[in-house]
């Protein structure tokens, strides 16, 4: 019996021993990374370099393509005076409605970047709302391209999403995608 006691007192008096390097906590990983030395700070320092690349064609403008329901938008982007230019109309004309041109110029406005690039836009399909939707995300794209940067903001106001709401169905037997024909008791 006293050996036993001898044994467990020789065991607990190692484990009491202070160990080198040992982590128990979360709290334990903030001492040892204080610790680091400065040439881990310059490795730091270069990882928040953007990790993309600028994107663009031999005539120095960055291209992309936006969606949104049934239109399709491709989008050039150049720096320039601010000029946009849809299907070889000026903007104001093609979109006569100024909440389009509102939802068109919202990528330049969270970038703080209006007046400083040339757009130009061919739009195929949808009608007015879908193609400035298309138009938005072509330019969001773009401008993520030419300046890979804002693509942290861009990305979390949520303009490289393609919003995928489309019109529903059809079905047969309702006046429309949901709606019944109107009841009638006699």
């Amino acid at each position: 019996m006293a050996d036993d006691k001898n044994q467990n007192e020789s065991q607990a008096g190692s484990e009491s021993e202070p160990k080198t390097a040992s982590i128990r906590d979360l709290a334990d990983l903030g001492d040892i990374a204080s610790d680091a030395p400065a040439a881990d700070a310059a490795v730091v320092a270069e990882s928040t370099a953007p990790l993309r690349e600028q994107e663009l064609d031999q005539h120095g403008r960055a291209y992309a393509t936006g969606r949104r329901k049934d239109a399709t938008a491709r989008v050039w982007l150049k720096p320039g005076s601010g000029k946009v230019t849809i299907n070889g109309k000026d903007q104001d004309v093609y979109f006569a409605r100024p909440t389009l041109r509102l939802i068109i110029d919202q990528p330049f406005s969270i970038t703080e970047r209006q007046g400083q690039y040339d757009v130009i836009a061919t739009v195929r399909g949808g009608g007015l709302s879908g193609q400035a939707g298309a138009v938005k995300h072509g330019i969001s794209q773009a401008l993520s391209k030419y300046e890979p940067k804002l693509r942290s903001t861009i990305k979390s106001a949520g303009f490289l999403t393609r919003d995928s709401r489309v019109v529903e169905r059809k079905k047969y037997g309702r006046a429309k995608a949901r709606r019944s024909f109107q009841f009638s008791k006699r």
